[in-house]
Protein backbone atom coordinates (compact mmCIF):
# COMPACT_ATOMS: atom_id res chain seq x y z
CA UNK A 1 0.00 0.00 0.00
CA UNK A 2 1.56 3.44 -0.92
CA UNK A 3 1.75 6.09 1.67
CA UNK A 4 0.22 9.12 0.49
CA UNK A 5 1.94 12.34 -0.46
CA UNK A 6 0.45 14.42 2.42
CA UNK A 7 1.40 11.78 4.95
CA UNK A 8 5.28 11.88 3.89
CA UNK A 9 7.18 13.41 7.00
CA UNK A 10 10.63 15.27 6.57
CA UNK A 11 12.52 12.25 7.12
CA UNK A 12 11.27 10.08 4.55
CA UNK A 13 11.33 13.42 2.11
CA UNK A 14 15.04 13.96 2.99
CA UNK A 15 15.96 10.00 2.14
CA UNK A 16 14.22 10.62 -0.87
CA UNK A 17 17.05 13.58 -1.68
CA UNK A 18 19.71 12.08 -0.30
CA UNK A 19 19.22 9.24 -2.65
CA UNK A 20 18.31 11.40 -5.76
CA UNK A 21 21.80 12.67 -5.09
CA UNK A 22 23.64 10.12 -4.52
CA UNK A 23 22.03 8.14 -7.91
CA UNK A 24 23.07 11.97 -9.53
CA UNK A 25 26.20 11.47 -8.61
CA UNK A 26 26.54 7.77 -9.98
CA UNK A 27 27.15 6.26 -6.15
CA UNK A 28 25.86 3.41 -5.25
CA UNK A 29 24.78 2.76 -1.89
CA UNK A 30 25.28 -1.15 -1.75
CA UNK A 31 28.52 -0.53 -1.75
CA UNK A 32 29.26 -1.08 2.04
CA UNK A 33 32.99 0.59 2.11
CA UNK A 34 31.97 3.39 0.03
CA UNK A 35 29.14 4.12 2.71
CA UNK A 36 30.88 3.65 5.82
CA UNK A 37 33.53 6.33 4.07
CA UNK A 38 30.55 8.61 3.40
CA UNK A 39 28.82 8.36 6.66
CA UNK A 40 32.16 9.24 8.29
CA UNK A 41 32.24 12.33 6.27
CA UNK A 42 30.55 14.74 8.65
CA UNK A 43 32.21 13.67 12.18
CA UNK A 44 35.88 14.14 9.97
CA UNK A 45 34.59 17.60 8.66
CA UNK A 46 33.48 18.24 12.47
CA UNK A 47 36.57 17.44 14.03
CA UNK A 48 38.44 19.06 11.27
CA UNK A 49 37.00 22.41 11.73
CA UNK A 50 36.87 22.26 15.54
CA UNK A 51 40.09 20.30 16.67
CA UNK A 52 42.15 20.35 13.01
CA UNK A 53 41.85 24.28 12.03
CA UNK A 54 42.45 25.51 15.72
CA UNK A 55 45.58 23.42 16.80
CA UNK A 56 47.01 24.13 13.20
CA UNK A 57 46.42 27.33 13.90
CA UNK A 58 48.10 27.26 17.37
CA UNK A 59 51.46 25.77 15.45
CA UNK A 60 51.38 28.55 13.10
CA UNK A 61 51.25 31.01 15.78
CA UNK A 62 53.89 29.94 18.02
CA UNK A 63 56.31 30.69 15.39
CA UNK A 64 54.97 33.90 15.05
CA UNK A 65 55.01 37.14 16.98
CA UNK A 66 51.54 37.46 16.71
CA UNK A 67 49.38 39.42 19.17
CA UNK A 68 45.80 40.48 19.60
CA UNK A 69 45.08 42.66 16.94
CA UNK A 70 48.15 43.40 15.46
CA UNK A 71 50.42 41.21 12.26
CA UNK A 72 51.95 37.90 12.74
CA UNK A 73 55.52 38.32 11.52
CA UNK A 74 57.36 35.29 11.50
CA UNK A 75 60.45 34.73 14.14
CA UNK A 76 61.06 31.00 13.74
CA UNK A 77 62.39 29.42 17.27
CA UNK A 78 62.27 32.45 19.39
CA UNK A 79 59.05 32.36 21.31
CA UNK A 80 60.72 28.55 22.00
CA UNK A 81 64.31 29.51 23.02
CA UNK A 82 62.98 32.42 25.12
CA UNK A 83 60.80 29.98 26.74
CA UNK A 84 63.29 27.73 28.03
CA UNK A 85 65.37 31.19 29.09
CA UNK A 86 62.09 32.03 31.24
CA UNK A 87 62.00 30.72 35.26
CA UNK A 88 58.20 31.21 35.16
CA UNK A 89 58.12 28.64 32.61
CA UNK A 90 60.59 26.40 33.87
CA UNK A 91 58.49 26.35 37.49
CA UNK A 92 55.67 26.20 35.10
CA UNK A 93 56.84 22.46 33.74
CA UNK A 94 57.95 20.96 37.03
CA UNK A 95 54.28 22.64 38.24
CA UNK A 96 52.43 20.45 35.50
CA UNK A 97 54.24 16.96 35.80
CA UNK A 98 54.09 17.46 39.92
CA UNK A 99 50.52 18.13 39.57
CA UNK A 100 49.79 15.26 37.04
CA UNK A 101 51.99 12.66 38.49
CA UNK A 102 50.63 12.99 41.99
CA UNK A 103 47.38 13.33 40.81
CA UNK A 104 47.47 10.02 38.40
CA UNK A 105 49.04 7.85 41.34
CA UNK A 106 46.64 8.73 43.86
CA UNK A 107 43.73 8.14 42.05
CA UNK A 108 44.70 4.96 40.11
CA UNK A 109 45.04 3.43 44.05
CA UNK A 110 41.67 5.11 44.97
CA UNK A 111 39.61 3.91 41.83
CA UNK A 112 41.22 0.48 42.14
CA UNK A 113 40.25 0.45 46.26
CA UNK A 114 37.05 2.09 45.37
CA UNK A 115 36.26 -0.71 42.10
CA UNK A 116 37.27 -3.87 44.88
CA UNK A 117 34.91 -2.25 47.64
CA UNK A 118 31.82 -1.68 44.82
CA UNK A 119 32.27 -5.21 43.45
CA UNK A 120 31.61 -7.01 46.82
CA UNK A 121 28.84 -4.75 47.84
CA UNK A 122 25.68 -6.53 46.94
CA UNK A 123 23.31 -4.78 48.45
CA UNK A 124 21.98 -1.35 47.05
CA UNK A 125 24.77 -1.98 43.99
CA UNK A 126 23.22 0.36 41.57
CA UNK A 127 22.64 3.10 43.83
CA UNK A 128 26.38 3.04 45.32
CA UNK A 129 27.89 2.83 41.89
CA UNK A 130 25.76 5.74 40.74
CA UNK A 131 26.62 8.10 43.67
CA UNK A 132 30.11 7.24 43.53
CA UNK A 133 30.30 8.67 39.71
CA UNK A 134 28.52 12.03 40.90
CA UNK A 135 31.83 13.86 41.43
CA UNK A 136 32.99 12.90 37.81
CA UNK A 137 29.30 13.92 36.44
CA UNK A 138 28.86 17.25 37.91
CA UNK A 139 30.05 20.03 35.23
CA UNK A 140 33.64 21.21 36.60
CA UNK A 141 33.21 24.55 37.29
CA UNK A 142 30.15 23.92 39.09
CA UNK A 143 31.95 21.41 41.71
CA UNK A 144 35.56 23.67 41.96
CA UNK A 145 33.22 26.63 43.09
CA UNK A 146 32.07 24.38 46.14
CA UNK A 147 35.50 23.52 47.11
CA UNK A 148 36.64 27.33 47.01
CA UNK A 149 34.46 27.85 49.58
CA UNK A 150 35.59 24.61 51.31
CA UNK A 151 39.19 25.89 50.81
CA UNK A 152 38.58 29.35 52.35
CA UNK A 153 40.17 30.74 54.79
CA UNK A 154 37.36 32.59 56.49
CA UNK A 155 34.60 30.33 55.32
CA UNK A 156 36.70 26.67 55.33
CA UNK A 157 34.44 23.78 56.51
CA UNK A 158 37.97 22.07 56.73
CA UNK A 159 39.67 24.88 59.02
CA UNK A 160 36.45 23.87 61.06
CA UNK A 161 36.77 20.07 61.36
CA UNK A 162 40.31 20.55 62.25
CA UNK A 163 39.43 22.93 64.92
CA UNK A 164 37.14 20.71 66.47
CA UNK A 165 39.69 18.02 66.29
CA UNK A 166 42.21 19.98 67.63
CA UNK A 167 44.68 19.21 64.52
CA UNK A 168 45.13 23.09 64.05
CA UNK A 169 44.27 26.54 66.26
CA UNK A 170 44.42 28.95 63.83
CA UNK A 171 42.88 29.36 59.66
CA UNK A 172 44.63 27.56 57.04
CA UNK A 173 45.94 29.39 54.84
CA UNK A 174 45.08 27.27 51.68
CA UNK A 175 46.13 29.81 48.68
CA UNK A 176 48.67 31.50 50.45
CA UNK A 177 51.38 28.93 50.97
CA UNK A 178 52.92 27.16 47.59
CA UNK A 179 52.48 23.55 48.68
CA UNK A 180 49.13 24.10 50.32
CA UNK A 181 47.64 25.48 47.53
CA UNK A 182 49.45 22.34 45.03
CA UNK A 183 48.12 20.22 47.69
CA UNK A 184 44.37 21.46 47.45
CA UNK A 185 44.42 21.95 43.83
CA UNK A 186 45.31 18.05 43.54
CA UNK A 187 42.61 16.85 45.82
CA UNK A 188 39.89 18.49 44.21
CA UNK A 189 41.41 16.85 40.55
CA UNK A 190 41.84 13.29 42.70
CA UNK A 191 38.46 13.83 43.87
CA UNK A 192 36.64 14.27 40.46
CA UNK A 193 39.23 11.48 38.49
CA UNK A 194 38.93 8.77 41.06
CA UNK A 195 35.37 7.62 40.17
CA UNK A 196 36.59 7.66 36.73
CA UNK A 197 39.40 4.62 37.22
CA UNK A 198 36.50 3.30 39.94
CA UNK A 199 34.09 2.34 36.92
CA UNK A 200 36.51 1.85 34.34
CA UNK A 201 38.47 -1.02 36.48
CA UNK A 202 35.05 -2.10 38.06
CA UNK A 203 33.86 -2.90 34.65
CA UNK A 204 37.45 -5.04 34.37
CA UNK A 205 36.51 -6.73 37.20
CA UNK A 206 33.34 -7.85 35.75
CA UNK A 207 35.53 -9.87 32.84
CA UNK A 208 37.53 -11.93 35.20
CA UNK A 209 36.27 -15.53 35.24
CA UNK A 210 34.82 -16.43 38.68
CA UNK A 211 36.25 -20.38 38.14
CA UNK A 212 39.44 -18.81 38.65
CA UNK A 213 38.46 -17.36 42.05
CA UNK A 214 36.15 -20.37 42.97
CA UNK A 215 39.48 -23.02 42.16
CA UNK A 216 42.09 -20.51 44.26
CA UNK A 217 40.07 -20.55 47.41
CA UNK A 218 39.72 -24.10 47.03
CA UNK A 219 43.26 -24.64 46.90
CA UNK A 220 43.72 -22.20 50.10
CA UNK A 221 44.83 -19.08 48.81
CA UNK A 222 44.61 -15.64 50.30
CA UNK A 223 42.74 -12.85 49.13
CA UNK A 224 45.86 -10.69 48.39
CA UNK A 225 47.10 -13.63 46.72
CA UNK A 226 43.87 -13.92 44.59
CA UNK A 227 44.66 -10.35 43.75
CA UNK A 228 48.06 -10.54 42.70
CA UNK A 229 48.04 -13.66 40.90
CA UNK A 230 44.42 -13.48 39.45
CA UNK A 231 42.88 -10.23 39.65
CA UNK A 232 45.64 -7.98 38.92
CA UNK A 233 47.39 -9.70 35.57
CA UNK A 234 43.45 -8.99 34.34
CA UNK A 235 43.04 -5.45 34.98
CA UNK A 236 46.28 -4.63 33.99
CA UNK A 237 45.70 -3.89 30.53
CA UNK A 238 42.70 -1.31 31.48
CA UNK A 239 44.99 0.24 34.29
CA UNK A 240 47.46 0.83 31.90
CA UNK A 241 45.10 2.65 28.96
CA UNK A 242 42.72 4.14 32.03
CA UNK A 243 46.18 5.73 33.40
CA UNK A 244 47.90 6.92 30.26
CA UNK A 245 44.38 8.53 28.96
CA UNK A 246 44.42 10.43 32.34
CA UNK A 247 48.07 11.27 32.75
CA UNK A 248 47.12 13.37 29.14
CA UNK A 249 43.74 14.82 30.47
CA UNK A 250 45.23 16.41 33.13
CA UNK A 251 48.80 17.46 31.61
CA UNK A 252 46.25 19.59 29.81
CA UNK A 253 43.86 20.75 32.93
CA UNK A 254 43.01 24.00 33.29
CA UNK A 255 39.62 24.72 35.23
CA UNK A 256 40.30 23.14 38.58
CA UNK A 257 43.81 25.86 38.96
CA UNK A 258 42.45 28.62 37.80
CA UNK A 259 38.97 28.64 39.39
CA UNK A 260 40.83 28.01 42.79
CA UNK A 261 44.11 30.02 42.42
CA UNK A 262 44.63 31.21 38.89
CA UNK A 263 48.31 30.26 38.64
CA UNK A 264 49.48 31.41 42.15
CA UNK A 265 51.04 32.04 45.06
CA UNK A 266 54.29 32.84 43.32
CA UNK A 267 53.15 31.11 40.37
CA UNK A 268 53.70 27.45 42.01
CA UNK A 269 50.42 26.36 41.02
CA UNK A 270 50.94 27.53 37.42
CA UNK A 271 49.69 24.70 34.77
CA UNK A 272 51.10 24.76 31.11
CA UNK A 273 46.86 25.71 29.96
CA UNK A 274 46.90 28.33 33.03
CA UNK A 275 49.73 30.15 31.62
CA UNK A 276 49.01 29.74 28.33
CA UNK A 277 45.70 31.55 28.93
CA UNK A 278 47.38 34.42 30.99
CA UNK A 279 49.98 34.90 28.35
CA UNK A 280 47.64 34.93 25.50
CA UNK A 281 44.25 35.94 26.50
CA UNK A 282 45.00 37.89 29.22
CA UNK A 283 48.43 39.64 28.23
CA UNK A 284 47.59 39.32 24.33
CA UNK A 285 50.52 37.83 23.57
CA UNK A 286 49.13 35.08 20.93
CA UNK A 287 52.41 33.99 19.82
CA UNK A 288 54.20 33.51 22.68
CA UNK A 289 50.90 32.12 24.54
CA UNK A 290 50.52 29.42 21.60
CA UNK A 291 54.22 28.36 21.80
CA UNK A 292 53.49 27.35 25.45
CA UNK A 293 50.27 25.23 24.80
CA UNK A 294 51.95 23.55 22.11
CA UNK A 295 55.86 23.17 24.11
CA UNK A 296 54.91 20.01 24.91
CA UNK A 297 53.30 18.88 22.52
CA UNK A 298 55.86 15.86 20.88
CA UNK A 299 56.06 14.84 24.42
CA UNK A 300 52.10 13.88 24.07
CA UNK A 301 52.63 12.50 20.98
CA UNK A 302 54.92 9.75 22.39
CA UNK A 303 52.61 9.08 24.78
CA UNK A 304 49.68 8.18 22.01
CA UNK A 305 51.73 6.18 20.37
CA UNK A 306 52.95 3.97 23.34
CA UNK A 307 49.48 3.53 24.19
CA UNK A 308 48.10 2.81 20.72
CA UNK A 309 51.35 0.19 20.47
CA UNK A 310 50.47 -1.49 23.76
CA UNK A 311 46.78 -1.59 22.92
CA UNK A 312 47.56 -3.59 19.29
CA UNK A 313 50.28 -5.28 21.51
CA UNK A 314 47.43 -6.91 23.49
Amino acid sequence: MSVPTKMKTKATEGVEVWCRFTNWCGIRLENETLLGYMLLVPTFVIVLGLVGYPFLLSVYYSFTDKTVGGSAPFVGLKNFIDLAKDHIFRQTIVNTFNYTVTAVIVKISLGLLMALTLNEVKLFRRVLRASFLLPWVVPTSLSVLAWLWMFSPQYSVITYIARQLGIVDHAIQWYAKPRLAMAAVQTVNIWRGTPYFGMIILAGLTTVPMELYEAAIVDGASYLQRFRFITLPHIWPILIVAALYSFVRTLGDFQIVWILTKGGPLNRTHLIATLAFRTAIQGKALGKGAAIAVFLFPFLVILIAMQLRYLRQE
